[in-house]
C-alpha cells in the first residue's frame, strides 16, 4: 500500500493586492454617485413668490432657512389647523422656538463663520405678513441680522 505525501514541500503562493487601491477607490465613487444629501421634508405648504430683483446667495454651508406656511398633510391640518406656521429643521415650532434654534445653527458653525450666517425666509406667497413680522422680530432679539426671502424669478 502506498502513502500520500507531500511532493516538495509547495508553498502557498502570496495574494496579490496591487488592484485593491483601484478597487476600494470604485465602491468609494459608486457610493459618492449614489448617495444623495439629506434634505428637509417639508411639513408647511411652500410655494416661492416670484421677484424680479434677485441675488444668489454665494457660501450655502452658511445660510439657515426657515420655512412659514400652512400645514402641508391632512393629518397636521387637523392637529394645528389652517394657519400658517414656522418650520425649523423638520418640525413645527412656535416663534418663541426661534432664538434658541438660531443659537444652535450658529453654536454647530465655526467661530469666524459666525457672522456672516444669513437666515432665508422661505415662506408660502400666500402667508400673511403678520406672521413674518414676528418671525423678524424673533430673529433681530437672537442677532440674526443679515435676513434673506426666497423667491424664484418673475418671467414676462
Amino acid at each position: 500500500m502506498g502513502k500520500f505525501s507531500k511532493a516538495g514541500g509547495r508553498e502557498v503562493p502570496e495574494l496579490n493586492t496591487s488592484s485593491l487601491p483601484d478597487l476600494v477607490f470604485a465602491i468609494l465613487f459608486f457610493f459618492m454617485m449614489v448617495t444623495t444629501m439629506r434634505e428637509v421634508a417639508l411639513k408647511v405648504q411652500f410655494r416661492s413668490p416670484k421677484a424680479t430683483e434677485l441675488q444668489k446667495l454665494e457660501k450655502k454651508s452658511l445660510i439657515t432657512f426657515i420655512y412659514v406656511g400652512k400645514p402641508l398633510t391632512p393629518e397636521l391640518k387637523e392637529k394645528l389647523g389652517n394657519e400658517p406656521r414656522i418650520q425649523l429643521n423638520d418640525q413645527i415650532a412656535e416663534i418663541s422656538e426661534v432664538g434658541a434654534y438660531i443659537g444652535q445653527e450658529k453654536a454647530s458653525m465655526k467661530e469666524e463663520d459666525q457672522p456672516f450666517m444669513t437666515t432665508s425666509i422661505k415662506a408660502d406667497y400666500e402667508t400673511n405678513m403678520g406672521i413674518i413680522t414676528d418671525l423678524k422680530q424673533a430673529l433681530r432679539d437672537a442677532y440674526a441680522l443679515k435676513i434673506s426671502y426666497s423667491a424664484k424669478p418673475r418671467t414676462q
